[in-house]
């Protein structure tokens, strides 16, 4: 019955705004919300939508660097798919060796690196995320996430970003080919697609710090409060 109540739609909430470029749709409910705070749905749904846009990046790199995926796999879905599979489990991803985070950022980055380079950027980024959430990928009551941390890794996509764009090998060749700029062409999907990272992240950082500060506030509030609420006597 409980989970009935809470699956129906907020009819009510409805509006008429104009939906010829879409319709906004919530996720469907699922118990183990019962276990989740609001802060913890919104930092769960904002991991799922960064892995999201960070499986878009991959495919697109492929699709720019199609010389990457064929290093390793018979095909770019069969390289994609393995990538998914270290996004969505963690699971190590070999040619980054014991580097985790940022070093396996740097790593991926780096002229020498030889192996598939999408996937390795890519898990190395995700990797980056997942550490400044705590190490969590699903976050219940009682955890918490640390504001500092989740801006530091929005500025740390920054930087990547900027290593990508800019960054050559020993014959002045890009490391990979993403965002394409030229006289008759004008491709910045990269760009944007890391921006929806950048701005999650920073959104997420906000709203954790502005939290822990309302708390402290609804606090103080309840014991300036608490007077003024107390029973009068009626006779």
């Amino acid at each position: 019955m409980l989970a009935a109540a809470l699956a129906l739609p907020l009819g009510g909430c409805a509006g008429s705004a104009p939906t010829t470029r879409g319709v906004v749709r919530g996720q469907d409910f699922q118990p183990a919300e019962l276990l989740q705070s609001e802060g913890n749905r919104v930092a769960h749904n904002a991991m799922q939508a960064n892995q999201r846009s960070l499986l878009l990046l991959a495919d697109k790199l492929y699709r720019r660097n199609p010389a990457e995926w064929r290093k390793r796999a018979s095909t770019r879905e069969a390289a994609l798919a393995d990538i998914e599979r270290s996004l969505l489990t963690g699971q190590p991803w070999p040619p980054l060796g014991d580097r985790r985070d940022v070093a396996a950022l740097s790593y991926a980055l780096a002229p020498d690196f030889m192996g598939d380079r999408v996937a390795a950027f890519v898990i190395a980024c995700a990797d980056t995320i997942v550490t400044a959430h705590g190490g969590k990928r699903e976050f219940y009551y009682l955890d918490g996430v640390d504001p500092q941390h989740l801006y530091n890794a929005a500025r740390n996509m920054e930087v990547a970003l900027w290593i990508l764009n800019s960054r050559r090998d020993a014959q002045g060749q890009p490391l990979l080919l993403a965002n394409d700029i030229g006289p008759d062409r004008r491709n910045l999907s990269f760009e944007r697609e890391f921006g929806k990272i950048i701005g999650r992240l920073d959104l997420l950082a906000s709203y954790a710090t502005e939290r822990y500060r309302r708390a402290v506030i609804g606090y103080v509030q309840g014991v300036v409060a608490a007077p003024l609420l107390a029973f009068l006597p009626v006779r």
